[in-house]
């Protein structure tokens, strides 16, 4: 028997901010997700080494998801060697959770560069891919991009819940416009980052003085 289906959204969340969290939530409650697991980079394939540690970027995605029962966070890429590759994750994920939909959720950046991740063609195998759809990032019309979304793009959330893997949906996001390195920007310059994350991080930020 299939159980609801549950959202994986990964990144280096360095740090985190109310981007990730808004857009884990929406999702969560438009398409009737159980969670969404932040999952956490430790060595990102395609981006610089984050400027906070492991054990900095975890404590703060645990103080910014402590009263959000919809999100948790899963630790497994932090507490493996070498490059956090997707694909290995979500192998993982899906013989612990074998009846579980899993929706793979990613910004429209990010499909676009799917070509370029590790054993790409084998994620629409192990789950549905749920792209948030943003301003300034249209969805390709020719390419190899746009063939992979009009083979498997479904328009309806049921579809999700109704097979295991193999769905692309686009999901209207909410319109956040806010980016980690934006945030880093401010604390370097010594301005605030109020209202862009929450309190609580912003007060282990500076506790900790990262970003300076």
């Amino acid at each position: 028997m299939v159980t609801p289906a549950v959202g994986i959204m990964g990144g280096t969340f360095d740090p985190v901010h109310f981007g990730h969290l808004r857009s884990a939530l929406d999702i969560a409650q438009d398409l009737n997700l159980a969670n969404v697991y932040l999952m956490p980079n430790s060595v990102p394939p395609h981006k610089k080494q984050p400027s906070a540690n492991n054990v900095q970027r975890l404590k703060m995605l645990r103080l910014a998801t402590a009263d959000c029962p919809n999100i948790e966070i899963d630790t497994r890429e932090l507490n493996t060697e070498g490059k956090s590759y997707s694909v290995l994750a979500l192998q993982a994920l899906r013989q612990e959770l074998p009846d579980t939909p899993l929706c793979f959720l990613m910004g429209m950046d990010s499909l676009l560069s799917l070509p370029k991740w590790h054993r790409w063609q084998e994620l629409l195998s192990l789950c549905h891919i749920v792209v948030s759809q943003r301003p300034g990032w249209p969805l390709p019309q020719t390419g190899e991009i746009a063939e992979l979304v009009a083979k498997h793009r479904c328009h309806h959330s049921d579809q999700l819940q109704q097979q295991l893997y193999g769905h692309i949906m686009i999901h209207e996001a909410y319109p956040l416009a806010i980016s980690s390195s934006q945030i880093k920007q401010l604390i370097g310059a010594n301005k605030s980052p109020q209202y862009l994350l929450p309190q609580d991080v912003i007060s282990y930020i500076n506790q900790q003085q990262l970003y300076r």
